[in-house]
């Protein structure tokens, strides 16, 4: 857990992730990016520094009309001392059943934000923080690039005027094998996902490439990320940026 809590703290000073204060509301899916995600905000809590509550939320989009098992999640929360909330939803139905979406990820992943963002002023949070890991942040800089022909990536940290809350993102600096060997190691029970979609995705054949990628040439990930980071794509170069023609 070391190793995740080193990237963790790194991307909340990187970033300006977290402050004094702060309430957050953890989206925890059941997933192993969720689960250490939130494992690792309540251990930080230790000796960050700073002074910050935390707040679970599960969106249950109960896929084939069948709730979630989220017992270990409930578990993990008050062995803790943290507050937790499973909220059920109609998302799966909507998706799958109503609409019939050929590309099902886009409209089911908006509509569970939606749910959160509404959670998350629900419980008098300030803040969401989700599990978006190393891995998902080149990948979406990559479907992006080639799927819709533009340059751009989500942020470690954006605000929502619309509500008024802030996103952050303290998993974006770990890579995905080392939050995979945590979650192994400390005994994070994964709620598998019932997801019609999974492992069929537009994603997962992002993923793909960029391993093959990777395994031919190694550094190749790491090479795109700091491309971002020199150009500060959508802040991802920091909150001490400074433009390369600055610098000299």
């Amino acid at each position: 857990m070391q190793k995740i809590l080193g990237y963790m703290r790194r991307a909340i000073q990187e970033y300006g992730l977290i402050d004094d204060g702060d309430r957050i509301c953890v989206g925890v899916s059941g997933g192993k990016d969720s689960l250490v995600l939130l494992m690792g905000m309540i251990l930080l809590r230790r000796f960050i520094g700073i002074d910050y509550e935390i707040v679970a939320v599960t969106i249950d989009p109960q896929f084939n009309g069948v709730a979630g098992n989220y017992s270990s999640v409930e578990k993990l929360c008050a062995d803790n001392s943290v507050e937790y909330h499973i909220l059920p939803t109609h998302i799966g139905e909507i998706v799958f059943d109503v609409r019939k979406e050929p590309n099902p990820c886009s409209l089911c992943a908006r509509m569970r934000r939606g749910a959160l963002h509404d959670a998350t002023l629900e419980y008098g949070c300030n803040k969401i923080a989700l599990g978006h890991n190393y891995d998902d942040v080149v990948e979406t800089f990559v479907m992006n690039l080639f799927n819709e022909g533009r340059i751009g990536c989500f942020a470690p940290k954006s605000y929502l005027s619309r509500k008024q809350i802030t996103l952050i993102r303290p998993l974006a600096l770990a890579p995905e094998n080392i939050i995979r060997r945590t979650a192994e190691r400390n005994g994070l029970e994964v709620v598998k996902s019932k997801c019609p979609a999974d492992g069929f995705t537009n994603r997962e054949k992002t993923k793909q490439f960029l391993a093959q990628m990777e395994h031919n040439d190694h550094g190749f990930k790491d090479r795109l990320f700091s491309a971002m980071k020199r150009s500060n794509i959508d802040g991802w170069g920091g909150i001490n940026w400074i433009p390369a023609e600055k610098k000299d």
